[in-house]
């Protein structure tokens, strides 16, 4: 038997050579599919896949590693939560490329113009996952995918043990960036809450990521690779002017606990609100 990793690499070496034309040879791709059809792929060990997902995220063309796993049948087997957003539709008004699968493959290549950090990249994959569990009655229409992405994602990290920071970084983009694309509209105690909930004051390289994500994700649809995406700026105001709060301040004037706690919140959204 073959070593089922080959298929894997094979396909980090088609996105890694992407842009000089390196195509996966008829025979091999043949080969490939009667490893994944006599089911030695199912042999898989997850520190493995992770590894070589990992480098092909590192890739100029990241979509390309997924793609051909997809054309041997291996995606299925592999990374079904990926494989089943292929002939999902999504609404043609904000989505001309229709097809999700698609969009995400166009997410994931524009993270990768946009950005070299392998976990902006993963969270690109990532942040449509429940797209794929939409009940059809609904389509193309997605309510509450944000949650089933969650909940998907976990599952898929579990598996391969991804680590921790690519799957805090994935799991807040999933929940968040249908927020993050109508920041105009959010009122200024649903930027706090969302800034909080993204751990922006503690961790403000982690909010940048998420903005870059969410960049890319309305980049990532036909013909809108090079729009402005105004609303990274909105949070990153937001951001700005709760950090002018100062909250030992606060603490002088006797306040504390869950009473201090409020006083913050409700100063940060005042100051959030003068900036918009």
């Amino acid at each position: 038997a073959e070593d089922p990793v080959r298929i894997l690499r094979v396909a980090r070496f088609a996105a890694r050579f992407a842009a000089w034309g390196f195509k996966v040879a008829h025979d091999t791709n043949t080969l490939m599919g009667e490893m994944v059809a006599n089911g030695e792929v199912d042999a898989l060990v997850a520190e493995r896949v992770w590894a070589e997902t990992e480098r092909a995220l590192a890739t100029d063309k990241p979509s390309r590693f997924f793609k051909v796993l997809r054309g041997c049948g291996a995606l299925a087997k592999v990374f079904p939560e990926i494989d089943a957003l292929f002939g999902v539709p999504q609404p043609e008004k904000h989505h001309p490329e229709i097809d999700t699968g698609a969009h995400v493959m166009m997410v994931l290549d524009q993270a990768a113009k946009l950005s070299p950090d392998t976990q902006v990249r993963f969270a690109a994959l990532t942040h449509d996952l429940g797209k794929a569990a939409t009940p059809e009655a609904e389509w193309p229409r997605h309510i509450g995918h944000e949650q089933r992405s969650v909940d998907l994602l976990m599952d898929l990290c579990r598996r391969f043990r991804v680590p921790k920071d690519y799957r805090e970084l994935a799991m807040t983009t999933a929940r968040y960036h249908t927020h993050c694309h109508r920041a105009a509209e959010l009122k200024p105690s649903t930027l706090l809450k969302t800034l909080l909930a993204l751990d922006a004051f503690r961790k403000p390289e982690r909010l940048e990521q998420f903005l870059l994500t969410c960049e890319a994700d309305a980049q990532g649809r036909k013909d809108k690779e090079n729009d402005a995406y105004p609303q990274a700026d909105v949070f990153r105001n937001a951001l700005a002017a709760a950090q002018s709060i100062n909250a030992g301040k606060i603490a002088t004037t006797g306040l504390s606990g869950e009473k201090m706690k409020q006083e913050l919140f409700r100063q940060r959204v005042e100051a959030i609100k003068n900036v918009l």
